[in-house]
């Protein structure tokens, strides 16, 4: 079965930075994507960036292009996301999912499996 666990959340000061991870198993090839996703209560999902584990090509969305920072270890054993100069308004849930590859950029996929979020908090 494949399995992500997000981790690396928590409360960091406006203009702080965290790195998430996401620990990848059970993906049967390297023809997937992964990417980071976050919720709250007022945006029910909003996309962030995705990377094609077997070109390594990543993919952000435009309002998260200058602030967010998407990479991997070891291919797909485990994704992470720089988030630098942090604003209140990126306090959510944040989320790993996967899914097949279909050859194209990856953002706006339907992705197929979501792991458990983390929580991050920035205070003002």
């Amino acid at each position: 079965d494949v399995q992500l666990q997000a981790s690396g959340g928590g409360f960091v000061q406006a203009g702080g930075s965290l790195r998430l991870s996401c620990v990848v198993s059970g993906l049967p090839s390297d023809d997937y994507a992964i990417g980071w996703y976050r919720r709250t209560p007022e945006k029910a999902k909003e996309e962030i960036a995705c990377m094609t584990l077997r070109d390594g090509s990543t993919y952000y969305a435009d309002s998260m292009k200058s602030r967010f920072t998407m990479s991997s270890d070891n291919g797909k054993d485990a994704v992470h996301l720089q988030m630098d100069n942090l604003k209140p308004e990126d306090t959510a849930i944040y989320f790993c999912a996967a899914t097949e590859w279909y050859g194209t950029e990856c953002l706006d996929y339907h992705m197929s499996h979501w792991g458990k979020g983390t929580q991050v908090t920035v205070s003002s």
